[in-house]
């Protein structure tokens, strides 16, 4: 995750919340708004994130022409936390929640990290649904990664004891957990469980290379050259071995959309505007 505050818009979208089964999980999203017949930018987060992540981008998106509408994954933000947290469980999510707001038309799919992999997946399932990809630091091997905040505690007893906390794990000022913070009658906690998200991280393990190479839509892969998640050999490899994807590198670590918001928006803005029946707007105006 990021490790310096973000550099977002002052004032970013708030966008507004949904609800919706898919099988026996409540699922939330945001959506961030536009013209009802705007084109629409279905967003998938990371794990730890949720939803409120895409706020900025929502906000360079929306005069641009662009629809930005967010899930919140199974186990993740306003979702419920079922037990099973397996690729198929994160796949169905992502379809219900695509098929409910893009009218059954295709869409342009964005997902970092978890959120990547799942987009890119149900690229490869349902090429009917996706007619872009843009897939934010993560590659198609997916390697073991040590869990993140068993040790976390489970509430804290204000709002400043939640923030000196979260700087003490150096992760000061960073809106990707702070969108998880909540208030409840056992005081200030996240929306995540991290035994939970260590399941689900175990479950993300593997090579999904297959599942990367076979769609053939337009695809964005961006990536933070001091990530942690995925090294530059692996983009290449990725690159090379899916004709149509382009990519773009930032000089940042794993959270791009946080780290460097202005720029990860203006990526996605023009390659958002070169494709084929879509707004052309100037993309300098994120």
């Amino acid at each position: 995750m990021a490790s310096s505050p973000s550099h977002a818009p002052a004032v970013v979208a708030t966008g507004k919340r949904g609800f919706f089964e898919a099988g026996r999980v409540r699922l939330s999203y945001v959506d961030f708004g536009g013209a009802p017949d705007a084109p629409v930018l279905a967003a998938l987060h990371g794990h730890f994130g949720c939803a409120r992540n895409f706020a900025p981008l929502a906000e360079a998106l929306r005069p641009l022409g662009w629809r930005v509408a967010a899930l919140d994954q199974r186990g993740h933000g306003w979702s419920d936390r079922p037990e099973a947290c397996d690729r198929e469980d994160y796949l169905r999510d992502a379809e219900q929640f695509v098929l409910r707001i893009g009218g059954g038309g295709p869409v342009a799919l964005l997902g970092h990290s978890l959120g990547g992999v799942n987009a890119y997946q149900l690229a490869a399932r349902r090429k009917d649904l996706v007619g872009a990809l843009i897939v934010e630091d993560i590659g198609a091997r997916i390697e073991p990664v040590a869990p993140l905040g068993l040790d976390w505690p489970r509430a804290f007893p204000s709002l400043s004891h939640a923030l000196a906390f979260l700087d003490s794990r150096g992760f000061a000022g960073d809106r990707y957990f702070l969108d998880s913070l909540h208030e409840t009658e056992s005081g200030w906690t996240f929306r995540f469980d991290p035994a939970w998200m260590a399941r689900s991280q175990a479950a993300l393990t593997g090579d999904w290379s297959g599942d990367w190479t076979a769609s053939g839509c337009p695809c964005l892969l961006l990536h933070g050259r001091k990530s942690w998640a995925v090294g530059a050999g692996e983009i290449e490899r990725m690159a090379r071995i899916r004709p149509g994807t382009r990519v773009v590198a930032f000089d940042c670590g794993h959270t791009i959309h946080d780290e460097l918001s202005g720029d990860f928006a203006a990526a996605v803005a023009l390659f958002l505007s070169q494709l084929p029946g879509h707004p052309v707007h100037d993309p300098a105006a994120c």
